[in-house]
């Protein structure tokens, strides 16, 4: 089932999620209904607060940027990966400083440059609870790295300067009144 999207200004965006066990109500077809919202919206990571869930669970599939042009625009390795993360927790970011601009479905049509470490470890939980410790690189790192601080109540907004935000301000109340333009389904705040 296809899900709202919370659009910028909802309340549930800027909180720290809570974390979730095995017994939590109808998980699988939570994230099963994740990814469908994160596919119908063209996303590459979608987090529980998204879709109005404030728990620490988010999904991401990289695959779109997995291509020798992206890697040569950009300078960023590529990879695919298609995973679950459930209560994870980024133990290190490390590497060089990079610079992508990102965008997030709860905030529509605006792109921003986000400067991001280049590698991270993240311990988490998969869909079935087997902890898991990875350390990943690239545009992967990158991906979890955004995911991951909508479950810490963080937006890519949150990262720009106030010059920036300044300038976008006015895009960013239409967003949450509605005044905007997407294809999938959005929840504003009004």
């Amino acid at each position: 089932m296809i899900l709202p999207i919370l659009s910028y200004g909802n309340q549930i965006l800027k909180k720290k999620c809570d974390e979730i066990d095995s017994s939590y109500p109808n998980l699988k077809n939570l994230i099963q209904d994740m990814w469908e919202t994160m596919y119908n919206a063209e996303g590459v990571g979608l987090a529980a607060p998204q879709i109005g869930k404030s728990i620490r669970l988010f999904i991401i599939d990289t695959s779109p940027f997995d291509n020798a042009e992206f890697e040569k625009e950009t300078g960023f390795e590529v990879g695919s990966l298609k995973k679950t993360f459930i209560n994870p927790i980024i133990s290190n970011e490390s590497g060089e400083n990079k610079t992508l601009e990102e965008g997030c479905l709860s905030i529509p049509n605006i792109r921003e440059k986000i400067v991001r470490k280049s590698k991270i470890k993240i311990t988490y939980h998969d869909e079935n609870f087997n902890i898991i410790s990875e350390e990943y690189s690239g545009i992967i790192a990158r991906v979890i790295q955004h995911e991951y601080d909508h479950i810490e109540g963080i937006l890519f907004t949150d990262k720009i300067s106030p010059f920036k935000k300044k300038i976008i301000k006015n895009k960013l109340q239409n967003i949450m009144v509605g005044k905007v333009d997407v294809d999938y389904f959005m929840k504003y705040v009004k």
